[in-house]
């Protein structure tokens, strides 16, 4: 009892309190926090494109080379990258591609179109912990024709069984005022944005 009374104990006690709540608030944060990675699985992902033109709207296509996101939870960070093989995009019109390849996108120069996450803003990590569809805004950087553009996509994401993850995303993408070449003739006429359709699967996994 008398050690209890102590004054200079008591003020010991309650500083050794003070320091540990201090401590585990500091660590907290990082003990639960938990990284979620998304693998995208090229062979079953489809990328499509459709520009408006004169009298007719292409339709075309890309070809997934690798796709791996990764999000920490707790403050939703992300790294990774989405790179598209430029090389591959195909309007099924061979004069057509020829000039797209290289004019437009200059492929041979440029082999890669990429998105590089840095932020995801949503209900992302919830995908695992509650198994239901979701949709969530992912901030990064847009490579392409060698230079990068802040963007902002909306992504809608659906979790399955045995950590099947199917992703979708839809978005225009200004390429004209991101600097490349346009395509315009006299006679022809093409939007200055192209409408971009994303619909991949992968696995999804965590880490602590």
């Amino acid at each position: 009892m008398a050690l209890l009374l102590n004054p200079r104990l008591k003020g010991l006690c309650k500083a050794i309190i003070f320091a540990s709540v201090l401590f585990l608030s500091a660590f907290a944060p990082a003990l639960s926090a938990q990284e979620i990675t998304v693998d995208l699985d090229p062979g079953t992902t489809k990328v499509d494109f459709t520009l408006a033109a004169t009298m007719h709207t292409v339709h075309g296509t890309f070809k997934l080379k690798s796709g791996q996101i990764r999000v920490n939870t707790s403050t939703g960070k992300a790294s990774g990258a989405i790179v598209l093989d430029a090389t591959s995009g195909d309007t099924d019109n061979s004069s057509r591609d020829k000039k797209m390849h290289s004019e437009i996108l200059e492929s041979a120069k440029f082999p890669e179109i990429a998105f590089t996450p840095n932020q995801v803003k949503g209900e992302f990590a919830t995908i695992l912990s509650q198994q239901r569809a979701s949709q969530f805004e992912v901030l990064g950087v847009f490579r392409l024709h060698g230079q990068d553009h802040d963007s902002t996509l909306t992504v809608s994401a659906q979790p399955g069984a045995g950590g099947h993850i199917d992703v979708s995303a839809q978005f225009p993408v200004p390429y004209i005022q991101w600097g490349l070449k346009s395509p315009n003739t006299f006679l022809l006429h093409v939007a200055e944005s192209v409408d971009v359709s994303v619909h991949a699967s992968g696995r999804i996994s965590s880490s602590q």
